[in-house]
């Protein structure tokens, strides 16, 4: 190939695609029961997901910039353009240490061809977007043509997720104590998006039975298209609520493909186990 892409572990992308399209996935790291490691080598989400049922508050911490160095450097001295896609800058520091990482590259071989895309996009839905661009990658397009649909895919990703605790929220940060507390009393089931790479609340929905049908709703809403789109869902340890909407988008939109996957351990920390996510391509705006 004459272009790498290059993700973060953050992509959640299954180890299967990451062989098959010699994707390079640089590591977050996550701190548990005072010891680093690396999400996605040296740590499995099932150990998270069952520290977080104990009681325990995992912590993450971005990508180094040591880390993309050392990729971005042997890339580059193999004279390959390097094109990163990063999990979004509004939900870590990761893409920032990209860019020093690419600054200290070009000091050394000012001839490197890299560029460093935020793609305001989490888990899967960055995910999605290597997806596409490494195909195009595996079969020697140009990089401009790769930059071009890795561009109009983070316009157009829509993310619709769920939790199951809103605990989980509430310890990151993204939902006050009271409306954590509320929530578990009321067995409310927040539904939410990413706006411009930021967690935002959609819905609010009284069961968790109805939450399914109305992330399917949703994608009805947003989306066309689908018997041509590649569509993604990620679980945080929850395979079965996973395959019930996986089976309810294929019978009512019966989309090209879906790719079926757990949500890794740096996200996985904040989120939590029970959440549910769905990514897609919305309406292409005209």
């Amino acid at each position: 190939m004459n272009v790498q892409i290059v993700i973060d572990s953050a992509s959640d992308l299954p180890k299967s695609i990451l062989e098959d399209y010699q994707l390079e996935s640089v590591p977050l790291i996550v701190h548990l029961d005072d010891q680093d490691y690396l999400d996605g080598e040296t740590i499995e989400p099932k150990m998270v997901y069952d520290a977080m049922r104990e009681g325990k508050s995992p912590k993450t911490a971005q990508a180094t910039p040591e880390s993309f160095y050392n990729v971005f450097k042997k890339h580059a001295e193999q004279g390959k353009a390097i094109i990163y896609l990063a999990f979004s800058s509004e939900l870590s520091g990761t893409y920032q240490s990209a860019v020093i990482a690419k600054d200290q590259v070009l000091e050394e071989l000012p001839e490197a061809d890299i560029y460093c895309i935020d793609t305001r996009a989490a888990s899967l839905g960055c995910g999605l977007i290597a997806y596409h661009a490494a195909q195009l990658a595996q079969d020697n397009a140009d990089v401009q043509d790769i930059l071009d649909l890795a561009n109009h895919y983070v316009n157009n990703m829509e993310h619709i997720f769920t939790v199951d605790d809103l605990e989980y929220l509430q310890r990151g940060g993204r939902v006050s104590k009271a409306q954590a507390f509320v929530g578990s009393l009321l067995k409310i089931k927040p539904l939410l998006h990413v706006d411009d790479g930021k967690l935002v609340p959609l819905e609010k929905i009284r069961g968790s039975k109805k939450v399914l049908r109305r992330m399917v709703d949703v994608m009805k809403e947003r989306g066309e298209d689908f018997q041509n789109q590649t569509i993604a869902i990620t679980h945080g340890d929850d395979e079965e609520n996973a395959s019930k909407l996986k089976n309810l988008i294929q019978e009512e939109l019966s989309p090209k493909d879906v790719i079926i996957h757990t949500i890794g351990s740096a996200i996985g920390a904040h989120a939590g186990p029970g959440t549910i996510a769905l990514f897609f391509l919305n309406k292409v705006k005209k």
